[in-house]
């Protein structure tokens, strides 16, 4: 009986022993190395806002009407603002400049167009700025759209030397989303698809009928390895 109490102690102070050196072997390294880069979306990611559309056009010292350049340049700059949600247009006209008196001039010619544009009053202003004396400061006409943007590239947080977690640099992706959303002529597609135009029936039934009367050309049965 003695022995086998002993016995029993003896391995119960091994399984003592060997409970620290187990626990050491579970232990894990905290460093984890990104085999896999990270996500340039996340990184440089493309948001939706409402950006100003800005035209400025230059005005002469004795150009007292819109010219045809002007209105012109105007006609063009204009030709989505239907399409952008129909925001206030605002004039911006100089003030204290060479220029002053040709442009509040020209303003009001700009009012007049755009009235004959289908822009009612209550969606346009007319604010003035300080412009230097000396020049001949230009008419700034803008309003809001929404636009798809990224944050300008060229930051460089860190050193791309270091290298060995095996990430892509910072920068990296920052040009080509910068692309994708200058290409983006609707911004309201990144929110979800559009929907859905009806079939052309015509034209879905007169392409069944092709296939199933296997209007198939000569060419293509002569050139393809299956017969039909």
């Amino acid at each position: 009986m003695q022995k086998s109490r002993a016995t029993r102690n003896a391995l119960a102070l091994l399984v003592a022993a060997a409970v620290p050196v187990l626990a050491g072997c579970t232990k894990q390294d905290p460093m984890v190395v990104h085999s896999l880069p990270d996500d340039y979306r996340t990184r440089h990611p493309i948001v939706i806002q409402e950006k100003d559309q800005v035209l400025d056009l230059p005005v002469g010292l004795t150009s007292f009407n819109m010219t045809t350049m002007q209105r012109t340049a105007l006609e063009g700059f204009m030709a989505n603002y239907a399409n952008s949600g129909n925001g206030v247009v605002t004039i911006l006209v100089p003030r204290g400049s060479a220029n002053a008196g040709a442009a509040r001039s020209t303003a009001n010619d700009i009012s007049k167009f755009l009235r004959s544009r289908g822009i009612s009053s209550g969606r346009m202003q007319t604010l003035t700025y300080e412009a230097d004396p000396s020049d001949s400061a230009p008419i700034r006409i803008s309003y809001p759209v929404m636009r798809a943007s990224v944050e300008p590239c060229g930051q460089w947080p860190e050193d791309l030397a270091n290298t060995y977690e095996n990430r892509q640099y910072y920068n990296f992706g920052c040009s080509y989303q910068n692309n994708l959303a200058a290409q983006i002529a609707n911004p309201a597609d990144l929110l979800g698809p559009r929907k859905m135009a009806p079939a052309d029936m015509a034209n879905r039934t007169r392409s069944i009928n092709v296939y199933q009367s296997r209007g198939i050309s000569s060419e293509f049965m002569t050139r393809s390895e299956v017969n039909y």
